[in-house]
This record gives C-alpha cells, structure tokens and sequence, in this order.
C-alpha cells in the first residue's frame, strides 16, 4: 500500500484540486444562435438563454499565488488566462445548476496547458501572452494580450476604480453567476465540476477596446464576431477560488 510521506499531500482524502486568487476578470459578451452551440454542448446539458439568446463572453483574467492540492506551483503560480465560454443548465432532482463550458482556454505556460488537457480533456493552448494593470484615482486600466501568428490581439477597459455588488437579477449576475463547469467527453458523455468564490464585485467600465481575431483563434464558426462590436463589457474585481478535486461524470439522458 502507498502511503504519504511526511510533509506530502495525501491526495487520496483532498477535496480541493486548485486554489488561487482570480483578478481583474474582463468579460465581453455576444449573444449567439443557439444553434451555433449545439455542436459544442455537453450531453445533459442545455443552453442557459437571456432574452432568448445564447451567449458567448471573451474573458481575460489573472491567476495569483496558484496552488495544486494546497502545493504551490514554483515559477508558473501568477499567470493571465484569456477564454471563451458559453453558459448552460444541467438539471438535477430539486435543483438546476448554472454551469459554463469552455471552448478554449490560453495561458502562457505550455506545461500548464499540457497538465489540464491530460488530467481534464479541457482545450488549452499556450500564446505568448502579456498584461497590465494601472490605477490611478479616477481610474483603473487593464488589457491582456496575447500573440496569435504574429500578431497581438487585445481585450481591455477603463474603469471606475472603486468596484460594487451586482445587482440582483442584472445581466451582470447572469454572466457572473455560474458555479459549475462542464466539459464534453464526447457525443453521450460529460463531466462536471464545481467552483467556488463568493460573488463578485463590479467596476463601472467607462470604455473598452477588443481586438481579437476570432475565427484564427477560436474557428471559422466565430470568425464574425470579430467584427461584431459586443453587447457589453463587464470588470469584477475577483476573488479567491477553490476549484473541486471531484469531477462526476453522466451520459445523456
């Protein structure tokens, strides 16, 4: 039988896979045909509308102090992520939980994208990529940007620097306000896993700048929203995350 030596996780009894502290999360959204993310949708799952639309957000972010089963991760711990998500429902006996599937995810770390895709089937890619936050009284800019065949693609704001709660049953808490993560293992089955943060505060954005070649980044099936301005913007603040060990998996049906 193996045993955990002194001073080493034992990963037999965690629950928590990941911590780390999520910041300056930017996310700009698109209302979408639903039928463009059919292809993409986990079974058991079906697409969480607003108004009658599917929606799509653009999201830049930064991981702070990122720990794996409490460890810390030398070197590679602070970190931009830049994804594309969409949102979705999974029913469950007395409750219907509000999830988000990815479908891509860019970090700068190759053995950061290497380690996820084996463990989870998730869709990372490494991209030189790059940030910058300044404050200043009136102000707070934030831009990511990554470099796509030469090429650097941006997402940024400008906004109020003091940050405030989300309205309840606003569109912000629509976009923000999803716990579950799900991933499509194939055409009958799926994985969930749960996040966990408190629900976040929200800066005014004042202005914006996207500029992302999608369809070179993300496929053909999204090349229009490259010219598509989006609907809005959003900045929360962040928080710290805990991401479940657990990930459960069901078929469709």
């Amino acid at each position: 039988m193996l045993r955990a030596s002194a001073g080493m996780p034992n990963f037999a009894v965690m629950q928590t896979f990941l911590t780390a502290r999520w910041q300056h999360l930017i996310m700009a959204n698109y209302p979408v045909d639903p039928l463009l993310l059919q292809p993409f949708l986990p079974a058991g799952t079906r697409l969480d509308l607003h108004n009658g639309a599917a929606w799509i957000s653009l999201v830049g972010f930064l991981f702070r102090r990122t720990r794996l089963f409490g460890v810390p991760i030398p070197w590679l711990g602070n970190f931009e992520e830049v994804n594309l998500r969409f949102y979705v429902l999974r029913d469950e006996p007395g409750e219907t939980r509000r999830g988000v599937v990815f479908l891509n995810e860019t970090v700068p770390f190759r053995l950061v994208a290497q380690v996820a895709n084996a463990l989870y089937n998730e869709h990372y890619t490494a991209l030189p990529m790059r940030h910058n936050v300044t404050a200043a009284p009136a102000t707070l800019d934030v831009r990511y940007e990554w470099k796509v065949k030469h090429r650097w693609n941006r997402l940024g704001v400008c906004a109020a620097p003091v940050a405030a709660p989300q309205l309840p049953g606003s569109f912000e808490s629509f976009i923000f306000e999803h716990y579950y993560g799900y991933t499509r293992l194939s055409s009958q089955l799926s994985e969930e896993y749960k996040v966990n943060h408190p629900s976040w505060l929200i800066h005014q954005v004042q202005s914006y700048e996207v500029d992302c070649d999608f369809e070179r980044m993300y496929g053909a099936a999204f090349g229009h929203l490259s010219a598509q301005a989006p609907h809005s913007v959003f900045l929360a603040a962040g928080s710290p995350v805990s991401v479940d060990w657990k990930r459960r998996r069901f078929a469709a049906g």
